[in-house]
């Protein structure tokens, strides 16, 4: 006998690699749309307590008002340019380096990040009175509401820091790993 297979007894085994690669693909769109419309159930669940709670009233403006401006911080380094151009690298580290570069990559980025976060976190609670006149302007009409914006923001601004290194656990852990989904903290935006 030939140690030569024929075109007929060859086994095909192309199909069932696509078949496998779109079993994943379809599993991991499964995932994460699911778990993006757990996210916004969430946020509606979330949206409704609070308008029954709270209702229209100045604390409620003040509130989405202080709210509005570490959302939108997070979207800039939690969600952003920072992630965008951490992952890459962090990806590229952890193929060709060792596992103490790759550490020692992971115990850089987090301390620059925690460290210049912590700073601006500082910064924006210590000046929030001369940086809420620029923001709430509207507010300032009213002494109280203003206040209330202003104590606020103190209190909602340390979420940047905290989110934002959520981010980067998130990020670490879903490339390292192959976490299905450790990124869903939207939901609580």
């Amino acid at each position: 006998m030939s140690d030569i297979q024929t075109d007929s007894e060859r086994v095909d085994t192309s199909a069932s690699s696509t078949t496998d690669q779109e079993s994943g693909l379809l599993k991991a769109s499964g995932i994460t749309g699911s778990m993006t419309m757990i996210s916004r159930v969430l946020g509606l669940i979330r949206d409704i307590v609070i308008a029954r709670v709270f209702g229209t009233s100045d604390a409620t403006d003040a509130f989405f008002l202080a709210n509005k401006i570490p959302n939108f911080m997070r979207r800039l380094f939690a969600e952003g340019a920072f992630n965008q151009a951490f992952v890459p690298v962090l990806s590229e580290y952890r193929t060709q380096k060792s596992h103490t570069d790759v550490q020692g990559l992971v115990n850089a980025a987090s301390g620059s990040l925690g460290g210049f976060l912590l700073l601006v976190t500082v910064a924006v609670i210590i000046m929030a009175p001369l940086l809420a006149v620029p923001i709430a302007y509207g507010f300032t009409d009213e002494p109280e509401k203003f206040a209330l914006f202003v104590e606020m923001l103190r209190i909602t601004f340390p979420y940047l820091l905290l989110i934002s290194m959520t981010a980067l656990c998130s990020a670490i852990l879903k490339l390292i790993w192959k976490v299905c989904y450790s990124g869903n903290y939207s939901s609580i935006t």
